[in-house]
């Protein structure tokens, strides 16, 4: 996989993964209630789940991939206009409302693992949008087990720290992320990084064709 592609998939995911999502809220309403305990169980629990539903959606397109060229370069297409429209739509629903963490009982580190793996894994959101979002870093000319190992590490990797951070942040975030519109602004830079992908990746396919 080239550097580029690598850095840039990096980067997208980064911008993603910061986005106060359905996992993000759930990983700090764990850490505020039961402490520091939870961080490690609750970010392997999101690494988990991220494993199982990328991998989920890769095998699917490896499949994809192997049966049709044609039909991948199409996916890559509707791909690209899934960002974008996921994108706009992120914009608009975007709040200045305060922070709403769920509400967590009292449960051990094993639970929070468990709790956290099946949010990730089992959320069907997940799985449409690795399927839109990974193939435009996909060059289905290369060898597919080799990108496919290094975009799920990567992606993982980046997840659990991310989940390790919120979590070891906990009480910092929480006060600055009931800032009136600072939920707002980061899910709009959010949505304004999927339609930039959205667009330069429909322009590379355009460029190839």
């Amino acid at each position: 996989m080239p550097l580029d592609t690598w850095l840039t998939f990096l980067a997208a995911s980064t911008a993603l993964l910061l986005i106060p999502g359905p996992t993000v809220l759930l990983v700090l309403s764990y850490a505020l209630s039961h402490g520091r305990r939870v961080a490690v169980s609750t970010a392997a629990g999101v690494a988990l789940g991220d494993l199982i539903a990328m991998s989920a959606s890769l095998a699917g397109l490896g499949a994809l991939v192997l049966a049709s060229a044609t039909v991948f370069s199409l996916l890559k297409w509707v791909g690209a206009v899934y960002l974008v429209w996921l994108g706009v739509k992120l914009i608009l629903s975007a709040r200045t409302s305060d922070l709403t963490l769920p509400k967590t009982g009292d449960v051990t580190a094993r639970q929070t693992f468990r709790h956290a793996a099946a949010v990730t894994a089992l959320n069907p959101k997940s799985i449409a949008f690795f399927i839109a979002f990974v193939p435009q870093f996909v060059d289905p000319a290369a060898p597919l087990i080799a990108q496919f190992v290094i975009l799920i590490a990567s992606f993982v990797t980046l997840a659990a720290l991310n989940a390790l951070a919120y979590a070891l942040l906990a009480d910092q975030l929480r006060a600055r992320l009931t800032r009136p519109g600072l939920v707002a602004w980061l899910t709009r830079a959010g949505g304004m990084t999927l339609i930039g992908m959205g667009v330069v990746t429909a322009g590379l396919r355009r460029a190839a064709g």
